[in-house]
């Protein structure tokens, strides 16, 4: 089972949990309706796009609407610090969640009594936490940008927002240097996804693939299609690849997707989320080696 966590920015929505469907350019959880905009929305849509075009077994999300004032995030912790054991998910991705360091810890430490350890994702303000906390290396993959690797990169940084100025002054395109640093401090997760006009594939500090191509620059200006590749990879790990294949692949749907919606800055992300059917079959067992056979199933 894949658990995806993170606020919805709906005042109004309970705390709610479930197997998500789409309808529209809606999520569809336990009866309420999630747009797919950006934020979580966008990461839960792209990876029920995986879940979909390989047949297996639909997302649970736990949600909870949160305009800023950490109502909805903290019911979202203290769900998963009671439940996480129980559910023992095979993947468990964090997104926007107001940073918490204590209740990140608690979180963690509940993790750590299931049955089977899950794959960790995080991306947004749940990697900010866990880097904040000193638990970077709890967690499988972080999914930053290219401004938040700086974050990861400062060893006193408790948010981006804090950012020494010497690294406000590093200018982002020094990525490698940036990486480098985030292990040393003991900042990043075993593999980091870095996103931005370039991708980096990083595994222990070890840059293991740059992707640049497709180059469609127009992405950059849609909001969500960050968020998309995070619910991608979260996904492909939970199909069972290789977590850097699953980087790797993530970073060049995503690419593709935006290329097959001829993007432009007007796109929004619903569009691009709607192109990875087509683009999972034409590229992705041939990417992967994971393809759809006879009757539906897959292979890999």
């Amino acid at each position: 089972m894949m658990l995806i966590a993170g606020t919805v920015p709906m005042k109004d929505l309970p705390l709610t949990t479930g197997e998500v469907s789409a309808d529209g350019g809606f999520l569809v959880v336990d009866g309420h309706c999630i747009p797919c905009t950006q934020g979580t929305g966008a990461m839960v849509s792209s990876a029920l796009a995986v879940t979909d075009y390989l047949k297996l077994g639909q997302p649970q999300v736990v949600v909870a609407g949160d305009i800023g004032e950490g109502k909805g995030s903290r019911s979202i912790y203290e769900y998963l610090i009671q439940r996480v054991p129980e559910l023992s998910p095979d993947v468990l991705a964090l997104h926007y969640i107001l940073p918490d360091m204590a209740l990140m810890r608690r979180v963690c430490d509940s993790v750590d009594r299931c049955a089977r350890r899950p794959v960790m994702v995080a991306d947004a303000a749940s990697m900010y936490a866990a880097k904040a906390a000193g638990l970077a290396s709890k967690f499988d993959i972080f999914t930053p940008d290219a401004t938040e690797v700086a974050f990861l990169a400062d060893l006193n940084a408790t948010h981006p927002a804090y950012i020494s100025r010497h690294l406000f002054d590093t200018d982002i395109t020094q990525t490698p240097e940036l990486v480098a640093a985030a292990y040393r401090n003991k900042s990043a997760a075993r593999l980091l996804l870095v996103k931005g006009t370039v991708d980096y594939i990083v595994d222990g500090g070890r840059i293991l693939e740059t992707i640049a191509e497709p180059d469609v620059p127009e992405l950059e200006a849609i909001g969500g299609t960050g968020d998309t590749i995070t619910g991608l990879v979260s996904a492909f790990a939970y199909a069972e690849m290789e977590l850097h294949e699953a980087a790797i692949i993530a970073a060049r749907a995503n690419r593709m997707a935006g290329k097959f919606a001829q993007a432009t800055p007007a796109t929004r992300v619903r569009q691009i989320i709607d192109q990875f059917p087509a683009v999972f079959k034409e590229y992705l067992c041939s990417w992967s080696g994971v393809c759809i056979v006879e009757g539906g199933n897959y292979n890999g």
